[in-house]
């Protein structure tokens, strides 16, 4: 197990938590909670050893397409595919924003 902690610059604010995905899977669980400040820290528990560049690259790209939230996203990973983790990621941002 390698555990990650990424922080990047936030560019809007949101409310509220949420939460996608069950470890219990095989897959990944995402849980977001929102707060005022101007970065993300990720914190990423991952049974992907050396995968640090994989998930900074998965949040350059999210960057790239969308202005990323301030807060504190939670991540447990057990071999999710790339696509699987955007997709995760994305489903809380978007429920968040509803709250």
């Amino acid at each position: 197990m390698e555990h990650i902690t990424i922080t990047v610059p936030a560019g809007r604010a949101l409310r509220g938590k949420a939460l996608a995905g069950v470890v219990g899977s095989g897959d990944m669980e995402v849980l977001f909670t929102a707060d005022q400040g101007q970065t993300l820290t990720i914190d990423i528990t991952t049974s992907v050893d050396n995968s640090r560049g994989r998930w900074e690259a998965l949040f350059n790209r999210l960057g790239l397409v969308s202005t990323l939230p301030a807060g504190t996203l939670v991540i447990h990973d057990f071999g999710a595919t790339p696509g699987v983790a955007r997709i995760r990621i994305e489903q809380v941002f978007e429920e968040v924003s509803y709250a």
